[in-house]
């Protein structure tokens, strides 16, 4: 898939809105994560969605993620064996296909990922930052979609972009109720 097409009007392209200032969008409402979601596998997006309140330990993870996105047997399951995949990944050698409009990762619970593993689950946003980043410079979108039943969740800047909250849940005001 080629980067956006500035001609084009883009104003309800939902991938544009998602990556223009970060490539990992944060939700509270389950509702609006699956609206998101559903919008992006109609535009063309491979989705692929995670549990990530089941993963107790980081290996949970590096289980999920590597079946999920097909990964090869020699698969190292620590955090630079993922960034190596997850390269692989950016061009096209598994998990996704040209076909696609992009990538999409959707964690749901990641509230409870994080709590379990506050180090792992930071670092895997980053290595998805750096990654999705790196695939854009070559027209390959990757969206990360993160669901957190907390409304305070924060993380560090990641791929030294912020984490922000989607549009409808960017004011404090709108994640409560």
């Amino acid at each position: 898939m080629a980067a956006f097409d500035p001609d084009a009007d883009l104003s309800e392209d939902l991938g544009l809105r998602l990556m223009i200032n970060s490539f990992i969008t944060l939700y509270w409402r389950r509702s609006l994560l699956d609206e998101a979601v559903g919008r992006l596998r109609e535009d063309g997006y491979r989705v692929v969605e995670l549990d990530a309140g089941r993963w107790a330990a980081a290996a949970d993870m590096h289980r999920d993620i590597a079946a999920a996105l097909e990964f090869p047997d020699y698969y190292g399951k620590n955090l630079d064996a993922l960034n190596d995949c997850l390269r692989d990944v950016e061009s096209y050698e598994y998990g996704t296909t040209r076909d696609a409009t992009g990538l999409v990762l959707a964690f749901t619970g990641y509230d409870r990922f994080r709590r379990a593993e506050p180090d792992a689950a930071q670092s895997l946003l980053d290595i998805l930052a750096d990654r999705a980043r790196s695939a854009a410079l070559f027209g390959h979108r990757i969206l990360c979609l993160v669901q957190s039943d907390d409304p305070d969740i924060e993380f560090e800047p990641v791929g030294a972009m912020p984490v922000d909250w989607n549009d409808a849940e960017w004011s404090d005001a709108k994640r409560r109720g």
